[in-house]
């Protein structure tokens, strides 16, 4: 593997908070409007790959990029061999189950069978196994919350942030299964190379500047 440093960022909601760290730690790359190019030289021994947030553990796994930065949410979907090094602090939402607002009560009770839609069927499948309720899990990779409405499910599992979709879609949070920031993630053979320990040092220093979490 050579010395250049590559950092898989991942597009959508933690795009602009991943792009202003690395501009923190002297690693700028143009925010004002991302082209569409998916792999950018951003200096001579720097470059950064643009990523969906559900392929990004993927190139970090398997060495094509160095370090990333991913939800803590695809770490607990997808449970990929990658060191999980530090709580950036940024990004923050939450994993919750919720349901017709006017059936919520009757469909939660003990014991009933739940169809529920979801993009994380395995954090899915866990979080039901752990409660002991069956449950039947129908993967979805848009607008999860379409689906009570149509009849598709009974209920969905998602990340929130402020609850606003929710609201607007007649839904309520009956339980929170987990919660999720964007954090650092490293190839495990990359961390032993300087290049990438110094990269990540100058991130921890960075973040505890911030006063924000640091560690996984």
């Amino acid at each position: 593997m050579s010395e250049r440093l590559t950092i898989a960022l991942p597009t959508g909601r933690l795009w602009s908070g991943a792009v202003a760290l690395l501009a923190q730690v002297g690693v700028a790359l143009d925010a004002s409007g991302r082209d569409r190019r998916l792999l950018v030289e951003v200096a001579d021994d720097v470059r950064v790959l643009a990523a969906k947030p559900t392929d990004l553990l993927a190139y970090v796994e398997h060495g094509a990029a160095d370090v990333g930065i991913s939800g803590r949410d695809m770490l607990l979907e997808q449970s990929r061999d990658v060191y999980e090094l530090l709580d950036l602090g940024f990004g923050a939402c939450r994993a919750v189950v919720a349901l017709p607002e006017e059936r919520a009560d009757a469909l939660w009770q003990p014991g009933r069978v739940l169809r529920i839609a979801t993009k994380y069927p395995r954090l899915a499948a866990r979080f039901f196994d752990e409660l002991g309720r069956p449950v039947e899990v129908v993967v979805l990779h848009g607008s999860v919350e379409l689906a009570p409405l149509v009849g598709l499910a009974d209920g969905i599992l998602d990340l929130v942030m402020t609850g606003r979709t929710l609201r607007e879609n007649r839904l309520r949070e009956v339980a929170e299964v987990a919660r999720s920031t964007a954090r650092l993630v490293v190839n495990r053979a990359s961390l032993l190379r300087p290049r990438v320990a110094e990269f990540v040092a100058r991130v921890e220093r960075q973040v505890r500047t911030m006063e924000g979490p640091v560690r996984a």
